[in-house]
């Protein structure tokens, strides 16, 4: 099912892992404050400034990576920790040495890099002046990109500039539940979601122009996307409810980058016509790409898609006199009670939801190349070290995924399990378990045990590779 250089891989990403949160010149970042400023915003008051502790401990994860036979590794960047302030005027070379190490262990140990240049953590000094509100924001971004090109690019050639940037944009500046912990509803998502449009843009063509032609290099952003169906098939109004729910979500970030260079017509009319049924009188919340702006359609070399659950839909939601995301798209959830839940009650466990989602990104978004760059099943509660389920769930999904190769013809090119450790699990701190290694964070060791699971993904991995050297 899965073509000989399949990349085979686990992810993490920086604050969640890496702690060492003022060590060596680090800068802090959004999520160092959203944890020490105010109680209540994270379980259990926890936070990432020891985590993991893989800023000291990278051998460690190593090991792990080496245990399970990976091809590649997901990791990404701390922005802070490598420009404290966020500018290249002050570059701190302990940071560089720390990822020139980590980028170099891997290559010695023939796994290949994946690079994430944001994953939530933005220096703190670029929040002081705006952040991603921001349209200083772009060029400060593309400075970073630069400097990590530049630096890391001649073995590095896998790069994602943004991590689900409706994450950031949503949760963080609608929802106020990430860091920033901005609470705008109605109008700061979107204009953020636009920068990050912008951001990433810039630095896809930086890369294109100054970098691409030596280190022949590939980079896209990472979308994250549940996959979305009408709760009755045969309703026209939940057919165009899930229509909506898939504008907001996927085609919020897909259709400038993958279809038309714009927003989906769907997302636009529907922000527009509820700006006008409340009264809202100014320019449409929903910002436009300007001539200036380096073009957007057109800039991933690839699609990184992060697929974790799916959901029924039908017209509902939150529709009330505010604006808002949800009142603005006019679609509600269900969960259909055969799936799981997979520990937190917002992920059932759909598998076959993931086929079907690359089924419709190669129908849709003109048949790109695909990474599937996280994908997981959570445990909270007692600790179990033989966790089957999530076994299943590592069984079930990668059958589905070989099925979307052979049967529907989508060119996935890897599969990144999240995570490879347990982690900082941002708002739910350290009650919420990913990893296919534990980590004892009651040990100052930060002790790593591999999971059941952890093995059944290495036999895994060993099992394919060896059925492509029998072919």
């Amino acid at each position: 099912m899965f073509p000989p250089d399949f990349a085979w891989g686990a992810a993490t990403a920086a604050h969640q892992i890496e702690g060492g949160w003022q060590a060596d010149g680090k800068g802090p970042s959004i999520w160092d404050t959203f944890c020490h400023q105010e109680k209540g915003r994270v379980f259990g008051e926890q936070n990432g400034d020891v985590s993991c502790n893989s800023y000291e401990l990278w051998e460690k994860d190593l090991e792990c990576i080496q245990q399970l036979g990976l091809t590649h590794y997901r990791l990404s960047l701390s922005w802070a920790r490598l420009l404290p302030d966020g500018t290249t005027r002050h570059v701190n070379q302990k940071g560089v040495q720390y990822y020139n190490k980590v980028i170099d262990d891997l290559l010695s140990c023939n796994v290949s890099p994946m690079i994430t240049l944001y994953h939530f953590d933005l220096p703190q000094a670029l929040q002081d002046q705006g952040g991603w509100k921001s349209q200083e924001i772009v060029p400060l971004f593309d400075s970073y990109a630069r400097f990590c090109f530049q630096t890391f690019g001649d073995r590095v050639k896998l790069w994602i500039t943004i991590n689900e940037p409706y994450v950031c944009a949503k949760l963080g500046h609608e929802d106020g539940i990430h860091a920033p912990g901005l609470k705008e509803a109605g109008i700061s998502a979107y204009l953020v979601g636009h920068n990050m449009l912008r951001a990433h843009a810039t630095a896809w063509h930086s890369y294109d122009s100054f970098y691409r032609p030596k280190q022949k290099g590939a980079v896209s952003l990472a979308i994250n996307s549940d996959w979305f169906e009408p709760l009755d098939p045969g309703c026209k109004e939940d057919i165009a409810a899930t229509e909506r729910d898939l504008a907001f979500t996927l085609g919020w970030f897909a259709w400038p980058v993958f279809v038309t260079g714009d927003y989906p017509e769907t997302m636009r009319s529907a922000i527009d016509s509820q700006s006008e049924k409340l009264g809202y009188g100014g320019s449409s919340r929903l910002p436009s790409f300007s001539k200036d702006d380096p073009t957007v359609l057109g800039t991933a070399d690839f699609f990184a898609l992060n697929y974790y659950t799916s959901r029924k839909v039908k017209p509902g939601g939150d529709s009330g006199q505010m604006l808002g995301i949800k009142s603005d798209r006019n679609a509600e959830e269900v969960l259909d009670p055969s799936w799981p839940i997979s520990g937190v009650s917002w992920l059932a466990v759909v598998p076959s939801g993931l086929r079907k989602l690359l089924k419709y990104i190669k129908d849709t978004l003109n048949n790109p190349a695909v990474y599937i760059t996280e994908n997981g099943f959570s445990q909270v509660g007692p600790l179990q070290m033989e966790d089957v389920e999530r076994c299943e769930f590592y069984k079930d999904t990668i059958f589905e995924v070989g099925k979307a190769i052979e049967e529907d013809g989508v060119d996935v090119r890897g599969y990144f399990a999240w995570s490879l450790l347990d982690n900082f699990e941002w708002a739910d701190g350290f009650s919420v378990r990913f990893g296919l290694f534990h980590v004892d964070f009651s040990d100052a060791k930060r002790s790593r045990t591999i999971y059941r699971s952890g093995q059944e993904y290495a036999k895994t991995i060993v099992k394919y590779k060896r059925a492509i050297c029998v072919q």
